[in-house]
């Protein structure tokens, strides 16, 4: 007879942590330390603790495993929860890439924008490394799509090291030039708290190492 215990997962808590969190310092940030009016959450600052709570999840999902090839003890139930995890963060990228392109105009990101509204080159980099970054982390998450997993050689090459490296290589190239300006300002930051971009990249960073020291 088939055991029906259902193998201990977080990721329900997981994701609740994180988008609150996430959302809580936008909201922290922007609006109780920070001139933005409340007008703006619904769209705008809600966006920015999506992307941030994106960005954590995929790290997760990309980091638990390695970090426990490392010798630090991640529990089982979060190793369980990493390809819900992946897939969540997956979906929350999506959800901002949507509203990114809604907003994106000079009146709302300005510093990407020559004045006759063309990009300039640091906009250009940014959306050029998010665009890619979405397109590899779509590929990604088809591995877990049952009628493709019979291709070895795709799930081979889609999980493989070096995929995951630059997959994670270029979401810090679209962190880094959509913030890069306002890092370097810690006078402006609202609060004294870093950037939300800033943040990201950072927690994107320690995750890209690990893959980089624990991933076989």
């Amino acid at each position: 007879m088939e055991s029906t215990v259902q193998p201990p997962n977080a990721t329900g808590r997981i994701v609740l942590v994180t988008c609150l969190l996430s959302i809580g310092y936008a909201i922290l940030r922007y609006h109780l330390l920070g001139p933005v009016p409340w007008k703006d959450f619904p769209f705008y600052i809600l966006n920015k603790g999506i992307s941030l709570a994106a960005f954590i999840l995929l790290t997760f999902n990309f980091g638990f495993g390695p970090l426990n090839n490392l010798g630090v003890r991640v529990p089982q139930s979060y190793l369980n929860a990493r390809k819900a995890l992946g897939m969540t963060g997956f979906l929350l990228v999506l959800i901002h890439a949507l509203i990114s392109f809604l907003l994106f105009n000079p009146a709302v990101y300005g510093q990407f924008f020559e004045a006759d509204g063309t990009l300039n080159l640091i906009g250009g980099l940014s959306m050029l490394g998010g665009v890619l970054a979405f397109v590899v982390l779509w590929g990604y998450n088809l591995s877990f799509q049952t009628h493709l997993r019979e291709d070895e050689k795709f799930i081979r090459f889609i999980t493989s090291r070096r995929f995951l490296l630059v997959a994670m290589l270029l979401g810090l190239v679209h962190l880094f030039f959509m913030g890069y300006k306002g890092w370097l300002n810690p006078g402006g930051w609202n609060g004294g708290l870093p950037p939300i971009s800033l943040v990201g990249f950072v927690f994107f960073l320690f995750g890209y190492v690990i893959n980089l020291l624990g991933r076989k």
